[in-house]
């Protein structure tokens, strides 16, 4: 059995929809999508955005199971411009399973190999990316993988961790973060977002087109 971990449902989607004979079951208070790709058995789940819900969920998740790999997939922030929109990103110091295969695999794709860093809060300036690449060497963010791998550590578990950039320093968000996604909520508040695009009308056309980008990116 291979886990397949994403922040949201609205990552998985194109993904899930690869899925052969889906099944829907909960346990330990987590939903999860099990079918097959590939003659190989499946489960995704979403460990929600951030360390609290991260954390919970994922150990909830890895209680009593016995899994082969687990891929902690998604999006991910660059911290430089020589990673662009759309590449993938594998974390080096955040991986322990065995990626010879996988790379063979994804030979075809603009895939870079360097580490991940996993912060507690959406980056929103330029000057903040800077000085994250220039501090930790890491060349690009999320928020979660670290937490996965500490679960997986914890349970024997071999860990990939495979991200899709989704922004960078020269093509950020199209909103500051707290705009785009409430942490405590788990979600978009669409009131927030309505007040600050009103505010703000270009950036309305700058967000239909993060939408489609990421539309376009989801696995």
């Amino acid at each position: 059995m291979i886990a397949v971990t994403f922040a949201l449902a609205a990552e998985s989607s194109g993904f899930r929809r690869r899925l052969h004979n889906k099944t829907r079951s909960d346990r330990n208070g987590i939903t999860t999508i099990a079918g097959h790709i590939d003659n190989c058995t499946v489960e995704v789940f979403h460990t929600g955005v951030g360390e609290e819900v991260c954390r919970q969920r994922t150990a909830r998740f890895l209680e009593g199971r016995k899994l082969d790999c687990l891929i902690s997939a998604g999006f991910a922030g660059a911290l430089n411009d020589q990673l662009r929109i759309g590449d993938l990103l594998l974390a080096k110091n955040f991986s322990t399973a065995e990626v010879s295969g996988t790379l063979h695999s994804l030979a075809n794709l603009p895939i870079h190999i360097a580490n991940l860093l996993t912060v507690r809060s959406m980056i929103e300036s330029g000057e903040d990316r800077n000085r994250l690449a220039q501090t930790t060497g890491a060349a690009a963010v999320d928020m979660e993988t670290e937490f996965i791998a500490r679960a997986c550590a914890k349970h024997g578990v071999p860990l990939l961790s495979l991200r899709v950039i989704s922004d960078t320093p020269g093509q950020p968000l199209p909103a500051p973060p707290n705009v785009l996604f409430d942490l405590d909520e788990q979600r978009t508040n669409f009131g927030r977002l309505a007040v600050y695009l009103a505010k703000n009308p270009p950036a309305v056309w700058r967000l239909i087109s993060f939408i489609a980008l990421v539309r376009e990116l989801r696995p």
